[in-house]
């Protein structure tokens, strides 16, 4: 019996795959993240992974946020402030992302 070969190729779609707001994350999960203390954590998970940098562009531009994390190669974010900024920042973020340049939004959860 002749052996099949599968050939996987990742062709990301222009989405915004993750938005989520931890409010008041406690001191262990900031010192592990590597980021400060603050009111909230903010993280996006986007594709293609250089719209990594127009999101962290967007969300610095709307609220006192602070990048915490940004990584151009997959995508990833992590935004750091109060909450009612970071809240601002990743809705700011969907909308322009949805809006503007034709992405696939997703719902902003919390925890």
């Amino acid at each position: 019996m002749e052996k099949q070969r599968v050939v996987q190729e990742y062709v990301p779609g222009k989405q915004v795959t993750l938005a989520h707001l931890i409010a008041h994350p406690k001191a262990v999960l900031c010192e592990k993240l590597g980021v400060a203390e603050g009111g909230a954590i903010g993280i996006l998970t986007i594709t293609p992974c250089e719209a990594a940098l127009i999101a962290a562009d967007v969300a610095t531009k709307t609220a006192a946020v602070d990048i915490g994390f940004m990584d151009r190669f997959t995508g990833s974010v992590v935004l750091v402030g109060s909450v009612s900024a970071v809240e601002a920042a990743l809705r700011q973020v969907n909308a322009v992302l949805m809006d503007g340049l034709g992405f696939t939004g997703t719902r902003i959860t919390r925890s």
